[in-house]
């Protein structure tokens, strides 16, 4: 045990040179040497390269009670662990990741690298554990993300379905005029409007995550539907309108049979 120094006061007395905290953080530290404690929360016998004086029993684990919500754990522990290593045997009790708690002793948040003994945390010691708000706030502006991301993805299926659509049509007017068969120049004029507003809303939908790669992807389209129309447009005016003209066939009118009767 770490011994407590004096030194002389100026009217001839002695005070004590530490506090009684830094004494008891001093003790702690003096227990901890020699000792490491595995991720697990197992404390094992520090490595050292060479022998050394025979190795010490570890210190005795201790329950420390911690209240989550409307529940309450009783986690078995070694004293010289820290706050961190008691967050990830909680991680497996409550299913909050470590990253996410907020351990609270005496009033006080501890810090992940701060040990329990050096705390003053004892046998049946109580804690309260919380999710960390920043924790919290991370969490909240993930879910306006995915919010966006899938508003996105929505809007965009939407314009998807209604470009199938439309392409269909510009296969069908291709594959009239391959044909030689002159088609109403309206019909491609309007779908090429069509094609454009749609253009307009892709526009307006904003780019956020995997959305972005598949607005671009039907922006594409649009362009290549628009693209074929404008070439057709071109083709088509070259084509000369097809008149279809019926003859009719006159028939002359049917004989008169007559009958001629018999007694």
């Amino acid at each position: 045990m770490a011994s407590v120094m004096h030194r002389s006061s100026s009217d001839g007395g002695s005070s004590s040179g530490w506090s009684d905290a830094a004494a008891a953080v001093a003790a702690a530290a003096e227990d901890r040497a020699g000792w490491e404690v595995r991720p697990s929360g197992m404390v094992v016998q520090a490595r050292e390269d060479g022998g050394g004086a025979p190795p010490r029993p570890p210190p005795p684990e201790i329950r420390v009670r911690v209240k989550y919500g409307g529940a309450r754990h009783e986690v078995s522990i070694s004293p010289i662990a820290t706050f961190g290593q008691l967050k990830k045997l909680l991680a497996v009790r409550t299913g909050l990741q470590p990253a996410d708690q907020q351990l609270t002793y005496k009033g006080r948040a501890r810090g992940n690298t701060e040990y329990l003994d050096a705390c003053g945390v004892k046998n049946k010691s109580k804690m309260v554990l919380a999710e960390d708000p920043a924790s919290l706030e991370r969490r909240y502006i993930e879910r306006q993300k995915n919010a966006k991301i899938e508003s996105a993805n929505r809007a965009i299926g939407t314009i998807a379905l209604e470009v199938d659509k439309l392409a269909d049509q510009v296969t069908s007017i291709e594959k009239s005029i391959s044909r030689g068969n002159k088609v109403a120049e309206v019909q491609i004029t309007t779908l090429i409007e069509l094609l454009m507003r749609h253009v307009v809303k892709l526009e307006s939908i904003p780019a956020v995550g995997d959305s972005s790669s598949q607005k671009n992807i039907q922006a594409k389209r649009v362009q290549k539907c628009v693209e074929t129309l404008d070439v057709l447009k071109v083709s088509n005016a070259r084509l000369q309108a097809v008149v279809v003209t019926t003859k009719w066939e006159t028939f002359d009118a049917p004989a008169t049979t007559k009958w001629e009767l018999f007694d």
